[in-house]
């Protein structure tokens, strides 16, 4: 079964399993959205044609990526007039994988991926500016506060298997972790 669908003001002609890229719509990745400007779909001889959506249709597709384009230059130059204008544009993208088409008003099968459980258990009360340790950015700080790590206590209490855990299930190396441990064991006091 195929299905047209509109989106970013352009069409596209899509069946179960394609990968698309399309203009950005809102979604994390692994997450399901729905289409719901479905202009026809059908198999074969059997197509159903929306006037101009058909009722009850849609297609849900899983997020896979959010990206941009490559840069694109418009350059405009006047001769004799010393004037050009310069400018460049990179288009916001999303690929999705398209899960299944959906008819007569039905709910996708499929459900978001579930976030995994944290690696440790978050305690009571308000965390630590982990930032404050040499090495941990704004970035690196929210991911292990999504790991349930948020004070400087608990970094400082890492054994080496909680810093091999963590060395397995995080973009941080087992070293950097451990000298994380050393500058903690100083805040924390």
């Amino acid at each position: 079964m195929f299905a047209v669908i509109k989106t970013g003001g352009k069409q596209y002609r899509v069946a179960a399993e394609d990968t698309i890229t399309i203009e950005r719509i809102a979604g994390d990745v692994g997450e399901i959205v729905t289409i719901g400007h479905v202009l026809a779909f059908g198999e074969g001889d059997d197509v159903t044609i929306g006037a101009p959506f058909v009722d009850g249709a849609s297609v849900a597709a899983e997020v896979v990526e959010q990206g941009r384009a490559p840069t694109v230059i418009a350059f405009k130059k006047r001769r004799r007039q010393n004037s050009r204008r310069k400018r460049g544009h990179r288009q916001l993208l999303t690929t999705v994988r398209i899960s299944e088409i959906l008819t007569g008003g039905a709910a996708p099968s499929k459900a978001a991926a579930a976030k995994p459980a944290p690696l440790f258990a978050a305690p009571e009360g308000k965390g630590d500016d982990l930032t404050k340790i040499k090495g941990i950015g704004p970035v690196a700080a929210r991911q292990l506060k999504e790991q349930g790590v948020t004070t400087f206590a608990q970094i400082a209490a890492l054994s080496d298997d909680d810093v091999a855990r963590i060395d397995a299930n995080m973009p941080f190396s087992a070293d950097q972790i451990s000298d994380w441990r050393e500058q903690a064991k100083e805040l924390a006091k």
